[in-house]
């Protein structure tokens, strides 16, 4: 039964039984021919036994290889390499079908590889696959089916049978990120050199003046007292960038989070976002943090710094699962003023569709930017960009286009009335998120304003 099981028939088979099936009715017309469609089908059946006998002849190993290599576990929203590799142990060249079964998340059914290999012969076929959502992925078997130079018949090889697969927010980004940052080319992700104005600093102690120091930080006072006891000599106050502030995203899963954009939702935009800026925090010597809400507060992870703090954030943001709730405001303010006690920066990410949505949350964001330095991070609606950078053909899309400028106006309304209270805003396209949330951060960090 195994050896049935392993057995299928190739295409060349059944169109050779099809010519056959002609040339015996051919026959059947002129019966000179029928002595010899028979010779041709006997020495058909005999080529069908050899062709079974070559790939299933026992072997002290199994004639075909084959391993899947996939990651301990897959980055979220982007291009995942899957390489799976090959070995021919026959004696003569082999075609290989091979059929990975993937998890049924992606919904792909192209998985299919030709290879033609040669005895002896290795060979590695990459591939890369994209999951758009967090989770446990399963892979199946790999399957490939062996033919030989006859190609009349298939035997299947089945490998890897079954592996569990998480897939966790967009560590692949942050790791690019990372590797950029440690060596100065932010920029070519989008992230803008940043111009440090003034004195984004706190103080550490008063020294004397050593050539090349800033006029600008002598201590007069100090001077004085000096010059008084000691002789002349300037003291001047010695700083040394801020550190270890405390850094909060604050991740919105409510209802306004859930729409889509190139397979993603909002929601996982912004834990990807939230990852990487993490690491840029805790690499610039600030401490991250996380909270998420909904209809309810989640879960909080405070503000630190220390080894395997970005692991565990890792888990806390790959752990986040939602209903997509109407989102509770009050909620949000009540668990920030009870657990945040030291000014903080806090960025939000969230979605205003309208004005008056901004409206019904203003008073707790109000109260928020009191205490700490608030950024509100929503979205542009990119579909509504596509619709009003097309010309209008008829009066349908003419209202249409009406409707969309009425509510990309409404967004730079949200922008500019948040501004009025000192709130600082981010209005960006889901995909420039991430570059346009740490350029944020890196200017407010620039500006001694956290």
């Amino acid at each position: 039964m195994k050896l049935f099981r392993s057995l299928f028939v190739a295409t060349r088979l059944w169109f050779a039984l099809i010519a056959y099936i002609l040339l015996f009715v051919a026959a059947y017309a002129f019966p000179i021919l029928f002595p010899l469609v028979q010779v041709a089908f006997v020495v058909f059946v005999i080529l069908i036994g050899i062709d079974a006998w070559l790939l299933f002849r026992p072997t002290a190993r199994t004639p075909i290889f084959a391993r899947r290599e996939v990651p301990d576990r897959l980055s979220n929203g982007d291009e995942n390499p899957i390489t799976i590799y090959l070995e021919n142990q026959y004696t003569f060249p082999v075609h290989l079908e091979i059929i990975d079964e993937i998890p049924f998340q992606f919904q792909r059914r192209d998985v299919l590889f030709h290879a033609h290999l040669k005895p002896r012969e290795t060979r590695a076929i990459r591939y890369e696959l994209r999951p758009t959502r967090r989770g446990e992925y399963s892979f199946g078997a790999v399957n490939v089916f062996a033919l030989s130079p006859l190609g009349l018949l298939k035997r299947r090889y089945q490998f890897e049978q079954g592996k569990l697969v998480a897939v966790y927010p967009s560590y692949l980004q942050m790791r690019q990120y990372e590797l950029l940052a440690a060596t100065n080319r932010l920029n070519e992700v989008g992230v803008k050199r940043i111009r440090r104005i003034g004195h984004s600093m706190e103080f550490e102690q008063v020294r004397p003046y050593a050539t090349g120091d800033d006029v600008r930080t002598i201590n007069w006072k100090a001077t004085s007292r000096r010059s008084d006891s000691q002789g002349t000599a300037l003291m001047i106050n010695a700083y040394q960038d801020e550190r270890s502030q405390p850094v909060y995203c604050l991740i919105d899963k409510g209802r306004v989070m859930q729409s889509p954009f190139e397979g993603l939702t909002l929601l996982d935009y912004a834990i990807n976002a939230s990852l990487v800026l993490s690491n840029i925090a805790l690499m610039k010597q600030d401490r991250a943090g996380i909270l998420t809400f909904s209809n309810h507060v989640g879960q909080l992870l405070p503000a630190d710094r220390r080894t395997g703090h970005m692991l565990r954030i890792l888990e806390l943001l790959y752990r986040q699962k939602t209903r997509f709730l109407e989102t509770d405001y009050e909620s949000l303010y009540a668990s920030v003023r009870a657990n945040i006690r030291q000014r903080s920066l806090l960025l939000l990410f969230t979605n205003f569709e309208t004005i008056s949505a901004m409206h019904r949350q203003l008073p707790y964001l109000r109260r928020l930017a009191k205490d700490h330095l608030l950024l509100v991070i929503f979205f542009e609606n990119t579909e509504l960009r596509t619709l009003l950078d097309q010309p209008a053909a008829d009066t349908e899309q003419i209202y249409l286009k009406t409707i969309g400028e009425k509510f990309t106006f409404e967004k730079k309304q949200i922008v500019k009335e948040l501004g009025q209270y000192g709130i600082q805003t981010i209005l960006t396209a889901p995909q420039n998120l991430t570059a346009n949330t740490v350029n944020k951060y890196l200017e407010l960090k620039s500006r001694g304003m956290i």
